[in-house]
């Protein structure tokens, strides 16, 4: 098994952390706040421990399991220290009114990580299109749940893809970076479900093959 390095304490965080150490990774939670990250780390068990944000992660595979509206000065103030891994975005880039993106029409959340990120550090789209509370909870009825994943590098979306096979869970490639602009659309498809129809978060979107 890997290290998987999760920047973030929060409900994605704990989720992709709770099912990496049951699986048998090494998690490394990293938090600005140490307690939070020792708590995380604590509550997830499986050996992970608490990491020193800003350092360079233990993991190959990072998880920016940090909201959008800070994931940007994140990975800046990480700088070099990101160089050569695969940065996993599982980031929305919706805005207040949860009907709109905060990125301007010509660009879309991961293709600013990709910016802002070293040269060498490669960013992968998954784990954005599923609520952190059904990711934690695993299969549903027996059936894997769906994660959809982006990215221009195969070999870095072939690790990724393992990692999330490693979890119970079933990847789903839908093509190169661009197409995480779409994926950044699941955000705001779901919150319209929330709003309009289903009306709670207990609901997963995915794929039948078996038709």
């Amino acid at each position: 098994m890997s290290t998987i390095s999760i920047i973030g304490s929060g409900g994605i965080a704990a989720a992709v952390g709770g099912l990496a150490t049951k699986a048998g990774h090494a998690v490394e939670i990293i938090s600005r706040d140490p307690a939070r990250a020792q708590a995380l780390a604590d509550q997830i068990g499986g050996g992970a421990t608490a990491g020193v944000f800003g350092a360079v992660p233990a993991g190959d595979l990072v998880l920016l399991a940090i909201p959008y509206s800070v994931v940007l000065g994140a990975v800046e103030q990480y700088g070099r220290a990101l160089g050569g891994k695969i940065l996993i975005d599982p980031t929305n880039p919706v805005a207040n009114d949860l009907k709109s993106f905060v990125t301007s029409a010509d660009t879309f959340g991961a293709q600013e990580i990709v910016r802002t990120a070293p040269a060498d550090a490669i960013v992968v789209k998954a784990f954005n299109n599923q609520f952190s509370h059904i990711l934690a909870a695993g299969p549903v009825e027996g059936r894997p749940l769906d994660v959809l994943l982006a990215g221009d590098d195969a070999a870095a979306k072939a690790a990724v893809s393992a990692f999330i096979v490693s979890l119970g869970l079933r990847p789903l490639d839908v093509g190169p970076l661009p197409m995480a602009r779409t994926l950044e659309h699941f955000c705001l498809l779901s919150l319209g479900l929330l709003t309009h129809a289903v009306k709670s978060t207990n609901f997963a979107l995915g794929v039948d093959l078996s038709a």
